[in-house]
């Protein structure tokens, strides 16, 4: 109950208290700082996958800005010679305003990233973007397969036949290039698994379908089972390392993330940044109300 509490009266708390716990999980405000922390993880051999937080906008004008930034954080990144990739958003594009609009925007992103031989990731949000992200990421690979990827949430029920409805876009040379993680927006049961082994069983069955078809799959995840789950899953069809890795956000798990790494599989870390950091920690305190213990800490401790 205690931490319940802390998580609905965090978002009414200043925000210099609330950067405390923040920082730990945000690579910081500016990309200076981002390529800092990307470097880092290169250097411990980790891949990183570089988010600008700003979603859910209001205006079109944010959506121009937002794509400008990424441009110019391409540039940045391919310069630096860091080994990552690009997540984004769509809602931070105008999903939700004009849809062309986001198209044309996420396009000239994944252009301008795969003019680089590299790759954009799109971020499945709640459940209202899920079919319009799912048209976007189908346009986007049509003219860039290999460049671009897509998130997919097990805790939807629709999920499985999400991934097998997409499944004529496979193609060997190609592969569907598919993140998949458990999902942090707060949906009805109608549409959503809530309990916690129900949400693994769905995982690991949405995984094992990607696995025996061949597919790229991100495997998403801080809980250890899921990992050792992965692990069998990767045994049984006699995965090669090259076609598949593990994926992680920044600041989380860190000693499970080494435990992975030193068995020799590859490794992305999620590595977010930007003034908007606000949003993005309260939805990962809401999807782990636990974290408010931490929060404890911080502020009153070491804070």
């Amino acid at each position: 109950m205690i931490n319940q509490l802390i998580t609905k009266l965090l978002p009414l708390m200043p925000k210099k208290l609330v950067w405390i716990f923040s920082k730990k999980y945000i690579a910081g405000e500016t990309i200076d700082d981002a390529v800092r922390i990307c470097h880092s993880l290169n250097a411990q051999k980790i891949k990183i996958t570089i988010d600008l937080l700003g979603e859910f906008i209001t205006r079109l004008d944010e959506a121009t800005a937002n794509k400008n930034a990424y441009l110019d954080i391409i540039e940045r990144i391919e310069k630096e010679k860091i080994d990552g990739n690009y997540s984004l958003k769509p809602t931070s594009f105008g999903l939700l305003l004009d849809q062309e609009t986001c198209y044309r925007n996420i396009r000239e992103i994944v252009a301008k990233a795969a003019s680089y031989g590299n790759f954009v990731r799109v971020d499945m949000e709640d459940s209202q973007c899920v079919d319009p992200e799912i048209t976007l990421f189908r346009k986007l690979h049509d003219e860039f397969p290999g460049h671009v990827g897509l998130v997919l949430q097990a805790y939807m029920k629709r999920t499985f036949e999400d991934i097998r409805s997409m499944n004529d876009m496979h193609d060997a040379a190609a592969p569907l290039n598919f993140r998949l993680c458990k999902g942090i927006y707060v949906e009805h049961e109608s549409i959503a698994y809530k309990r916690y082994q129900e949400i693994n069983d769905h995982y690991l069955l949405d995984l094992e379908y990607m696995l025996s078809m061949g597919m790229y799959p991100c495997i998403a995840t801080h809980d250890k089972p899921l990992v050792d789950g992965a692990f069998a899953l990767i045994e049984k069809y006699k995965v090669p390392k090259n076609k598949y890795e593990f994926q992680m956000l920044y600041g989380v798990t860190p000693e499970l993330r080494k435990s992975i790494v030193d068995k020799g599989h590859a490794m992305r870390v999620y590595v977010p940044f930007g003034k908007e950091w606000f949003g993005y920690s309260t939805r990962r305190l809401k999807e782990n109300p636990k974290m408010a213990t931490h929060i404890i800490k911080a502020l009153f401790v070491r804070g």
